[in-house]
């Protein structure tokens, strides 16, 4: 339950908190097509490219290129830009005329080469980013060979910093990849030592490690202030991630113990909100000396695994018997505190290391979760989310049998059926293509039975031609074929719910062309074919006159774009000018029925470009005041606008959600999203509002936290009530710079995008 907890609490605080990794219109990755003469007046100083320089045609580059292409949004986050130049037939300069040139990538800081790479070199996504980071920050992370060496590099820091060092057994891998991103993030803070000697593993370790496996350690030379006292060395225990790394890199930056002078209740620390035990050591002023020595000396053990505690019974009245000395917090909701009385440090340790000890004082929801996790203690399960469900699924037999196997061969002889045909395209190999396999498997069991669907798949795997000849360049993608029709493809999220709602809504002609006015008028009331009854969208309407055929025709293509997104109604008949007057506007104009047809409100439709009439149903969908939640975040965050957010224990009151409507409603709205999150139902709210305060204030409680501006956060007078007024008058302080921020984002998680 907690691993669970803290995996959503990531990704939720991932979704809130990094607006950056929403795909914004205009973003650019793979740069191609320049000319030499172009690329190199265009480079600036300081900023780093990498270059693959190819004759037009070069079909043996192309399984590069495909790698090189998939690495370009990775390596834009450090702000190195890819680029494909094509050289000319009759260019002879260095890096066009050299046939061995062309079998290679440059990597240049302004104009100034700094590394080029044979492009076996580069084989995949992590090899590319890897080697590249590598070669960037190569007087930064310093490589080291021997054991000699690396005590050198040790002695200069003692007493000035700590060392991060890692060993992989080969560089271009995933943890040399990992290790490099750490070091782009914490490099001024931690100096990197990097290796792949497995001799030199060896002779820093006690035991007999496993070379095959990356390490690492980190090494408090800071506090070794004797030059003749080594560094500790605290190893991390999990998979040799960017995430694990950045987790375990907190770990070692907080404090060694905590003094704390309150019920443990209300304590959190950052090893609770990483998901690991806090132990607090009970001391009273006659033995605080040696307490304190304990507490040290268990902290040291328990480094990277529990959180240690010193409290004193003196300044806090705890109801518990007094020969308690040991206290165990967990970071799970809803867990009492455990008070123990423990002989020695030994069963302290063991009270934290030992699984089967920390089961007894686990209810019993707890313990199914621990008898899975040592049932998967022997498996290489990674820690990247996607691929652990798989990894941890993947004995499990999917229940396909709904779901038509497409090869070469019947590929095109199925498609050609009357019926629309949905195809993934997937890679058996590849870790979210399995993930959404299993939901598409739900999504064939949920419309078992549903007339005029089919649903089939193609494992591009085995069928490489097919899938290179239906132009699909990233796994997995999902398609709806209709015969006569361009193919559409899914752009939405993966869920199980969200799947099938594409597909059903794909069944229907977008937009719907309606014949009559009791037809239009039905349709905004909700009376809507067969394939929507179970669907509650918005249903948006077009009116048109014959005098706006411009405006009719963006619309018309806006649904084919939005098709299996939106919900598009159409009326173009003589009385189109009376339906639109009802609603008090003018043809062309959009009526939207939000709530069947309970509430219809009429907007007219000013601009008639195609881009802009999808943009204006897109934002005109979007709910007034809506409820966050993890699946729909991203349409908000696509906005970049601050969040005015109330976060409540269940539903908000009738008095605050009225508010709150008329400020959403109000001149205001453009501004910022007002919204609110329920954290019943999205429970990782708890831990976005621990990690902005430490612990869960009073609900509810009102924020403003703009992403896109600074990142700070400003909490509402809990003194006042939640009033329209109240809240125009505390934004305008905030404008006016008179509010102090209560907290900032870029200190609750900092952690690059592709991480999560």
């Amino acid at each position: 339950m907690s691993a669970q907890k803290d995996r959503w609490v990531s990704s939720f605080v991932f979704l809130l908190f990094c607006a950056s990794s929403i795909p914004r219109s205009g973003s650019v990755g793979l740069q191609q097509e320049l000319s030499p003469q172009h690329y190199f007046s265009g480079l600036e100083a300081g900023k780093a490219s990498l270059a693959f320089f190819t004759p037009s045609v070069s079909p043996g580059a192309q399984p590069f290129l495909e790698q090189i292409e998939s690495s370009a949004e990775a390596l834009q986050d450090y702000g190195i830009s890819v680029v494909k130049v094509n050289c000319p037939k009759e260019d002879a300069s260095r890096y066009c005329g050299k046939e061995n040139a062309l079998r290679k990538a440059f990597l240049f800081r302004g104009n100034r080469l700094i590394r080029e790479f044979p492009t076996d070199a580069l084989f995949d996504v992590n090899s590319v980013v890897a080697n590249v980071l590598f070669a960037l920050l190569f007087n930064e992370v310093k490589y080291v060979e021997t054991l000699a060496d690396l005590e050198n590099v040790e002695n200069v820091l003692k007493g000035k910093s700590n060392m991060v060092f890692a060993y992989v057994p080969a560089t271009g891998t995933a943890e040399h990849r990992a290790v490099m991103e750490a070091a782009f993030v914490y490099g001024t803070t931690h100096q990197f030592v990097l290796t792949t000697e497995a001799a030199l593993l060896k002779a820093t370790s006690h035991d007999d490690p496993d070379v095959s496996s990356a390490w690492l350690l980190f090494c408090h030379c800071q506090l070794a202030t004797d030059p003749a006292q080594p560094c500790r060395r605290t190893a991390l225990g999990q998979p040799l991630t960017l995430l694990n790394i950045h987790r375990h890199l907190k770990l070692m930056g907080a404090p060694l113990v905590t003094e704390v002078a309150e019920d443990p209740e209300k304590v959190s620390t950052v090893h609770l909100q990483l998901g690991l035990p806090l132990v607090f050591i009970l001391s009273q002023k006659e033995t605080y000396e040696a307490d304190r020595r304990t507490a040290e000396f268990v902290a040291w053990q328990l480094l990277g695994k529990a959180g240690v505690a010193l409290l004193s019974r003196d300044l806090v009245d705890l109801n518990v018997l007094h020969r308690s000395n040991i206290a165990l917090k967990t970071p799970d909701e809803g867990m009492p505190i455990q008070y123990l009385v423990l002989e020695d440090t030994d069963e302290v340790i063991t009270l934290v290391e030992d699984k089967s000890k920390v089961k007894q004082i686990q209810e019993d929801e707890e313990e199914e979760e621990d008898e899975d996790e040592k049932e998967s203690n022997n498996q290489d399960i990674q820690d990247d989310q996607v691929v652990e469900a798989v990894s941890r699924d993947k004995k499990r037999e999917l229940p396909l049998e709904q779901v038509l196997v497409l090869t070469e061969e019947n590929f095109h002889s199925s498609l050609s059926e009357a019926a629309p045909t949905v195809v993934l395209f997937y890679a058996s190999w590849e870790a979210v293509s399995l993930a959404v396999l299993r939901s598409y498997s739900e999504v064939a069991a949920h419309l078992k039975g549903t007339p005029g669907v089919l649903l089939s798949r193609v494992n591009c795997w085995d069928w490489p031609g097919l899938c290179s000849q239906e132009n699909v360049t990233q796994f997995p993608t999902i398609r709806i074929y209709k015969e006569g029709q361009q193919s559409r493809t899914y752009n939405g999220m993966w869920g199980t719910e969200e799947l099938s709602s594409f597909i059903l809504l794909s069944q229907v002609s977008c937009p719907l062309k309606l014949a009559t006015m009791d037809e239009a008028e039905g349709y905004l009331r909700g009376e809507f074919p067969p394939e929507l009854s179970s669907h509650h969208h918005t249903s948006l309407l077009g009116v048109f006159s014959t005098a706006t055929s411009e405006a009719k025709a963006a619309f018309e293509e806006a649904g084919n774009i939005l098709s299996g997104h939106v919900r598009m109604g159409m009326y173009f008949e003589d009385d189109a000018l009376a339906l639109s007057r009802k609603y008090s506007v003018s043809p062309p104009a959009l009526l939207l029925a939000r709530s069947g047809g309970r509430s219809v409100e009429g907007i007219a439709l000013s601009k008639h470009s195609v881009q802009d009439v999808v943009q204006m149903i897109r934002y005109e969908l979007l709910d007034i005041f809506p409820e966050i939640t993890v699946p729909n975040l991203p349409q908000y965050l696509q906005l970049r606008k601050p969040f005015l957010i109330l976060f409540s224990a269940g539903g908000i009151s009738q008095m605050e959600s009225k508010e709150m409507l008329k400020l959403a409603k109000g001149r205001a709205q453009q501004a910022f999203v007002a919204c609110w999150l329920n954290l019943k139902k999205t429970p990782v709210g708890h831990g976005i509002l621990r990690k902005y305060f430490s612990t869960t204030p009073s609900l509810p409680v009102l924020l403003w936290v703009n992403l896109h501006a600074g990142g700070q956060v400003f909490k509402f007078p809990p003194e006042q009530s939640i009033t329209e007024m109240n809240i125009l008058s505390w934004l305008e302080k905030l404008q006016a710079g008179l509010e102090i921020p209560s907290s900032k984002w870029t200190q609750v998680y900092n952690v690059p995008k592709h991480t999560l």
